[in-house]
């Protein structure tokens, strides 16, 4: 059942770009594996998903916010997020919002199917797999700190997977520095 296995290791790794305490919107949340995570961490949580069992699975861990972000209108108009979380999921209409909900000095954590894994299992439409550097021009505005476009083994599926962050006014031209791993 989606949302009950462990969270996902990409979400773990850049986990630590998440401002201490901050907001965090996990878009198609099933039964909240994410958004758990993040609640155990002290951050304010937020789910949408348009199943209304993996709502009612979430209302305990945080805000439950049962909508069709496919079909109908985006539930969040106007709000900024911390942190938006995505994961095995993707409606290309609403990358461009996805990006416009990141706070600044947020983050944006994506990984989801790419081309390729037609080849290995499901998905396999086109429409539910990300074209080679979509997810990067998909996040253009925002600072790449990582991506990855690839084939994993276990189990095998070819994904995409990006973390960048929108940076604060008043950056210095100087590159920021935003760590690799939580130690950093």
């Amino acid at each position: 059942m989606h949302g009950t296995e462990a969270p996902s290791d990409w979400v773990l790794r850049w986990s630590h770009l998440v401002p201490a305490g901050g907001s965090v919107l996990d878009v198609a949340c099933g039964h909240g594996r994410h958004m758990r995570w993040f609640a155990q961490r002290g951050h304010t949580v937020t789910g949408v998903d348009r199943s209304p069992e993996a709502i009612v699975a979430v209302q305990p861990v945080g805000r439950a916010v049962l909508a069709d972000i496919e079909n109908g209108p985006w539930p969040f108009g106007g709000e900024r997020f911390d942190a938006v979380i995505v994961t095995n999921y993707l409606w290309r209409a609403l990358l461009p919002t996805l990006v416009a909900c990141v706070a600044e000095g947020g983050v944006l954590v994506y990984e989801t199917f790419a081309d390729g894994n037609q080849s290995v299992g499901k998905p396999s439409r086109p429409d539910f797999l990300l074209r080679h550097g979509e997810l990067l021009q998909a996040a253009s505005g925002l600072h790449v700190v990582a991506y990855e476009d690839g084939f994993c083994d276990r189990p095998e599926r070819f994904v995409q997977r990006l973390a960048a962050v929108r940076k604060r006014p008043g950056t210095p031209v100087s590159p920021p520095r935003y760590p690799l791993d939580a130690a950093g």
